[in-house]
């Protein structure tokens, strides 16, 4: 069965860093590619980020320009568990934040919610002095 368990949210001041992961399990990115998203109360979720594996050691990602130049995308060795390094954190980074999984073979865009298979449970990210 294809799960997915986020982990490593938390409190930190505006200005900190944190590293969320996302361990995938049942599966690796070799046949699925992983999206960030995030809800902030009372908002839409939105896409943060997304990777895809395009070369025997090569990822591609892409960034919601919101947080271009702050987060990263990366992945283990194994491709089985993602993470999303995000610095310089501002209030507005304030959200839960899940990922999810789709087929290689599925076209459209990565911020089409709609297109993905799994979901994890999510992990808040809260931004605050």
């Amino acid at each position: 069965q294809l799960q997915l368990v986020e982990s490593g949210g938390g409190l930190v001041q505006p200005g900190g860093s944190l590293r969320l992961a996302c361990a995938a399990s049942g599966f690796t990115l070799d046949y699925y590619n992983i999206g960030w998203f995030r809800q902030a109360p009372g908002k839409e979720r939105e896409g943060v980020s997304y990777i895809t594996k395009v070369g025997r050691n090569t990822n591609y990602a892409e960034y919601a320009d919101s947080v271009k130049g702050r987060f990263t995308i990366s992945t283990d060795n194994s491709g089985n568990t993602v993470y999303l390094q995000m610095t310089s954190l501002k209030p507005d980074d304030t959200a839960g934040y899940y990922c999810a999984a789709r087929p290689r073979t599925i076209v459209g865009t990565w911020k089409n919610q709609g297109l993905y298979d799994y979901w994890g449970q999510g992990t808040q990210v809260t931004v605050s002095s």
